[in-house]
């Protein structure tokens, strides 16, 4: 009789995801119900106080703004990832433009931010160019505003969404597009009908690595953002380092893992929908082919 090892196996990974996740999780969980201290930390007291005051009309619109800021950006991003990853996946020098995709994470990541800065800046590249051209007389307020924010985040993240798409479109047979065009569908119609069925696991990887960074994202509000872009991320620093009241924190990091997870599983159970549809379509298509 074979042991099973695969509990051992396991377990390296198990102890890591409950070490460095599930714990600091119910910590989080834990810390939203206390009572806030005098000069930080808490109080070992139940308290409600963290989740009350997030009913104020203030931290509703950060909500808001933190969601509208990460779709957009996630939609914009994947929407740009998908023809760079065919291009690349359709190229003969894919591991050149692949290197060029992923020679940004080389670089340190708030060095990016700030060369960002430094090209849209009141003073920065784009507005001297234009000025020299006599396109503007003064300098045009790019920074400091959700456009900027979604701009950069889209810079950010995009190698993200570009790499699984091209592991999934590197593996998609292409002569199906052409026994589609053959039949007499529309590039388009052969697009949305035959190649994104297709590279779905890609598609929803690319969605995820780009929607929760985004959604919890910080550093970027923060340096080209203004005060209509402060995102959950910079209440909750400012709650921890400068208010000092970590039970609020703590209730905002609550509220941001749950509509995280609820994004995750509503998208998760849409794909898993559309991959069954699929599969009843293919179930079909071939009892009508066995009966013929």
């Amino acid at each position: 009789m074979k042991k099973n090892y695969g509990p051992i196996y396991s377990l390296p990974l198990g102890l890591w995801i409950t070490i460095f996740f599930i714990v600091p999780t119910c910590i989080i969980f834990i810390y939203s119900f206390l009572t806030k201290a005098t000069y930080g930390g808490v109080q070992w007291q139940f308290s409600l106080e963290g989740y009350k005051a997030l009913a104020n009309t203030s931290f509703i619109n950060v909500v808001w703004v933190t969601v509208y800021i990460s779709v957009i950006s996630t939609f914009l991003t994947v929407l740009f990832a998908i023809p760079t990853a065919y291009y690349i996946a359709r190229n003969k020098h894919k591991n050149q433009l692949l290197l060029l995709v992923i020679i940004p994470f080389w670089t340190n990541f708030l060095i990016r931010v700030y060369a960002w800065i430094a090209i849209l800046g009141n003073n920065g590249f784009v507005n001297n160019i234009l000025v020299k051209l006599g396109v503007i007389d003064t300098y045009i307020q790019f920074l400091y505003n959700q456009y900027a924010v979604i701009l950069v985040i889209i810079y950010t993240y995009l190698p993200y969404a570009i790499l699984p798409l091209y592991s999934s479109i590197e593996k998609f047979d292409f002569s199906l597009l052409e026994a589609a065009r053959d039949l007499g569908a529309t590039k388009a119609q052969a697009f949305f009908k035959v190649l994104l069925p297709n590279i779905k696991g890609g598609l929803a990887t690319s969605i995820l690595f780009t929607f929760i960074p985004a959604l919890g994202s910080y550093v970027i509000p923060m340096l080209v953002g203004g005060k209509d872009s402060m995102m959950l991320g910079n209440i909750i620093s400012r709650e921890l380092t400068t208010t000092r009241n970590w039970p609020l924190a703590s209730s905002i990091s609550v509220v941001l893992t749950v509509i995280t997870m609820i994004g995750v599983l509503l998208f998760l159970k849409l794909n898993k929908n559309n991959l069954e549809s699929i599969k009843k379509l293919v179930v079909r298509e071939k009892a009508g082919e066995e009966s013929i």
